[in-house]
């Protein structure tokens, strides 16, 4: 007989319905392509995962199993039944919607109904004319924390981006050459991000001298000169998820790029090290803070220190000022500090690590 593989996401997948249960929902929709991949492995631009959330009867710790369908069209449900044969897979006859809404309707009549509460209006609409009496409980957050705690074959997969991403920028910096403009040092890297990888995880940041003072500066047609400084931030996309780094080639630095840069790394050193699981993403913001404010810089660190990487650039944790988001073991997420002097000079250094039972690793092995 043969063995039907398993569902790589069925911790994921139960977590999520022992979180329904506790919200005392009746299904869930998931609409969201990513949050569609963290809970089936199968990666569909026009998918909806519907749950059926079983109730649970009096002295149970669990409830009966969930009924779980995948639902999407014609185009993409041969490969599914193919790739995941542990789903069940129904052709929604090109109206993804109205099969959801079907499905649902199929399971009784609900009244708590959990989704993702950024779905375009009129999705929400469609979903509220179809279940007038109908609470819509928002599970967007809830989601998105599930997806930051990654499986093992997941942080394999963000290491080996990340690795990549350190092969890349070694290989570009050969490269480049003073008297290239921006555009040009980015389009060496899109290159090799192409030729090695599945292209950019976000549009390549490449700022030349003071350019570097616009945090998300987009590369124009400015010349970068012979001994001067370079800021690069840069992602590779690889086998689906993605990776992030921030270096700067400090060029002939001044007195004054050299104390921010110290400053920045410090900062940079000192967050890796404290990071650890059962802190908040605003006790790991606070601790980069705090260098930057010993070295009197710390009002042009405008931004938060960190957030999450995985099947998208920006995920769950975030680590800032505000965040009361604890660290898992099993969660990425970039420490990146910087000061930003308009009209001088930026500096910028990110490093992904991953959160372990006791500290973190660090993913990313560029020099600093």
């Amino acid at each position: 007989m043969k063995t039907v593989p398993a569902n790589p996401c069925t911790d994921r997948l139960a977590e999520l319905v022992r979180l329904a249960c506790r919200r005392r929902l009746d299904a869930v929709l998931v609409f969201g392509q990513k949050n569609v991949l963290s809970l089936s492995n199968v990666d569909c631009d026009n998918a909806c995962l519907v749950i059926g959330v079983p109730p649970r009867a009096k002295g149970q710790k669990t409830g009966l199993a969930p009924k779980v369908v995948f639902t999407t069209d014609f185009r993409y449900v041969p490969a599914v039944r193919r790739t995941a044969p542990y789903l069940e897979v129904v052709d929604c006859n090109r109206d993804l919607d109205g099969s959801a809404i079907a499905l649902v309707r199929g399971l009784g009549r609900p009244v708590r109904i959990g989704f993702e509460g950024d779905v375009p209006a009129w999705r929400y609409l469609q979903l509220v004319k179809a279940f007038p009496k109908a609470k819509f409980v928002d599970l967007k957050d809830e989601l998105l924390d599930l997806r930051a705690v990654k499986t093992p074959a997941e942080l394999a997969r963000v290491a080996a981006a990340e690795a990549l991403n350190d092969q890349i920028w070694a290989l570009a910096q050969k490269d480049f050459k003073p008297g290239m403009t921006e555009k040009d040092l980015q389009r060496i890297i899109r290159a090799y991000m192409n030729a090695l990888g599945d292209g950019e995880a976000f549009e390549t940041i490449v700022c030349a001298g003071a350019n570097a003072a616009e945090c998300h500066h987009v590369p124009d047609e400015t010349v970068w000169q012979k001994g001067e400084p370079l800021l690069v931030d840069m992602g590779v996309k690889l086998d689906g998820v993605c990776s992030d780094m921030t270096r700067c080639l400090p060029g002939a630095r001044d007195a004054e790029y050299a104390r921010v840069y110290a400053a920045v790394l410090a900062a940079n050193r000192a967050a890796i090290a404290a990071c650890k699981p059962g802190m908040t993403g605003k006790e790991l913001d606070a601790v980069a803070r705090k260098v930057l404010r010993k070295a009197g810089y710390v009002k042009a660190f405008g931004h938060a220190l960190g957030h999450g990487v995985g099947y998208e650039i920006h995920e769950h944790p975030v680590a800032s000022p505000r965040s009361e988001m604890v660290l898992k073991p099993g969660m990425c997420v970039t420490i990146e500090p910087g000061v930003y002097l308009p009209g001088k000079l930026g500096v910028r250094i990110e490093d992904l690590v991953v959160v372990t039972e006791s500290g973190c690793d660090v993913l990313s092995r560029s020099a600093k």
